[in-house]
């Protein structure tokens, strides 16, 4: 292969991981007839239970099942009068599943605004909005790097639950305790592009056995036997197959994380120097999950768009992206429903115009992670 055909393969934000072990799992449970909610859902209920250390996990079919899950669990349980409207405090910097999961379990979303150093949601901006009509805080792992929950508790002064977003964080810690086994509930997403994936799917962590046991529930159509519908619930259950390409990964997870991260600090110090250039404030690189490495571009110093930016690496065959480009406030239906405009939370707005990702996902090659720092600098020096 040519030097030149080299350098025009695409280097990929994300790689899916397979291996032959997976492939014959998925060819044994195709010829099972038990495809659904199986033993081997159990199996991966199990494993990352130990991996995680907590005591329950419910496995479901999405990273937006596990958040609603969650959040239609603890309405349940904290009981408002009959016509009060039940509020959770989240993000705007984030995927719409956060606000909409809240949405679909019927609670009003109240946005806090985000630190801008770390992005994610400002312990002193959730103390603000804060109800009687709370019953929840949700905050969000953004990009893998875990929020300060203990801040966030004490700002619910230890009295409203945290569900929190942890779909892009498996594999992070907070304060020598894995992601999962912090908050009361914690939702995680393994979509295709995750550092654990199932194709698609998620999963609920908490040690509550009563909220385990009503989460179990909720994801089987609210049944607490076949038949006996003992709350409200919906199909959320997730799929053998999905399960057992799960398990297998969750043996080399923290290796996978590893490299990452390892990626993640090769190309952060190699692109340090430039000074229109800026990144997401981590303090313990190890408990990160390093989802995606996140960069904000100074359009300024840089004398180019941020857009612009992106697109070049495009041209030159590096995947970037930009998540979010426009936070959930300014979204069209937050718009129109709740009335959100420019300017309500101007940290995240501010995060969305600057921020851009570039791959550090565990298949890249040396010669990769220089190429793309090569084309970083040759754009923007």
């Amino acid at each position: 292969m040519s030097l030149t055909q080299r350098e025009t393969k695409p280097v990929k934000i994300a790689k899916p991981f397979n291996n032959e072990s997976i492939e014959k799992a998925v060819i044994s449970v195709l010829r099972s007839g038990m495809l659904v909610q199986g033993q081997f859902v159990k199996q991966f209920e199990t494993n990352l239970s130990e991996y995680i250390g907590c005591r329950y996990v419910i496995a479901v079919n999405s990273g937006t099942a596990a958040l609603q899950t969650g959040i239609a669990t603890i309405k349940k349980f904290r009981g408002l009068p009959k016509n009060a409207v039940p509020e959770v405090v989240t993000t705007p910097l984030s995927f719409a599943a956060t606000a909409n999961a809240a949405v679909g379990s019927g609670c009003l979303p109240v946005f806090a605004d985000v630190d801008e150093e770390t992005f994610n949601i400002d312990p002193e901006k959730v103390k603000e909005k804060i109800g009687p009509n709370t019953i929840a805080i949700e905050p969000v792992d953004v990009y893998g790097l875990p929020a300060d929950l203990d801040s966030i508790r004490i700002a619910g002064k230890d009295k409203i639950p945290i569900v929190e977003d942890a779909a892009e964080a498996i594999g992070a810690s907070y304060k020598g305790k894995k992601i999962g086994n912090v908050a009361k509930i914690s939702c995680f997403s393994t979509y295709a592009t995750k550092n654990l994936h199932t194709c698609e799917g998620g999963f609920v962590t908490t040690n509550d056995e009563a909220l385990a046991s009503e989460m179990r529930m909720v994801r089987n159509q609210g049944q607490a036997s076949r038949y006996n519908q003992a709350t409200l619930g919906f199909n959320f259950r997730m799929q053998e197959i999905n399960a057992v390409i799960g398990l297998e990964q969750l043996k080399v997870l923290d290796e996978l994380n590893a490299k990452r991260m390892k990626n993640a600090l090769v190309i952060k110090e190699s692109l340090s120097s430039l000074e229109c250039l800026g990144f997401q404030e981590v303090h313990n690189p190890k408990e990160h999950a390093w989802y995606l490495f996140s960069l904000t571009l100074d359009e300024r110093k840089a004398g180019m768009p941020r857009d612009k930016l992106v697109q070049r690496l495009k041209e030159q065959g590096i995947e970037a992206d930009i998540a979010w480009p426009t936070p959930i406030h300014l979204q069209p239906y937050y718009r129109e429903k709740f009335g959100f405009k420019e300017g309500d939370f101007p940290v995240s707005e501010k995060i969305c115009k600057m921020v851009f990702q570039i791959p550090i996902q565990p298949f890249l090659t040396d010669d990769e992670i220089q190429r793309m720092i090569s084309a970083m600098k040759s754009i923007l020096v």
